[in-house]
């Protein structure tokens, strides 16, 4: 008989490396970086990877706002999502918050909850800032 074993959770980026927060690890507040991560554990507070991948692995869970250049969900997140490249949502991952990116997948089996905006080429400037530029015009006339 054969179990059903997780892929090996590998990271997207050409430098390929990554550093990993384990099963055991609970971080409280912001945290950055210049290079890819890999949450196993439990983080709550910003996560600002802006040219990097951000994995939250099957056993992770995030409570934060997430920027990064790519996010790949197989875990829980709570939180908005910021992107400049992609999110991906795999059949293991569950979000609740809103999507902010230029390429969205999810994965059947997987659950969301939220809003997802999709970031053209001339308004990429809208992940850096969370908001875009229709929200900000929007406010401005508000």
């Amino acid at each position: 008989m054969i179990e059903n074993v997780p892929k090996e959770i590998i990271p997207t980026s050409a430098s390929r490396t990554q550093t990993i927060l384990g099963q055991a690890v609970l971080v409280r507040g912001n945290l950055s970086g210049k290079e890819d991560l890999l949450i196993e554990g439990q983080c709550e507070g910003a996560l600002d990877f802006q040219d990097h991948c951000l994995t939250v692995g099957p056993q992770g869970q995030v409570k934060s706002e997430i920027h990064a250049r790519e996010v790949v969900i197989h875990g829980t997140v709570n939180g908005k999502i910021s992107a400049k490249d992609r999110v991906e949502i795999r059949k293991t991952g569950n979000v609740v918050g809103d999507i902010v990116s230029a390429t969205v997948t999810i994965e059947d089996g997987a659950f969301f909850k939220g809003s997802i905006e999709i970031v053209r080429e001339g308004s990429r400037n809208a992940v850096g800032t969370g908001r875009s530029e229709a929200a900000a015009a929007a406010s401005a006339v508000a």
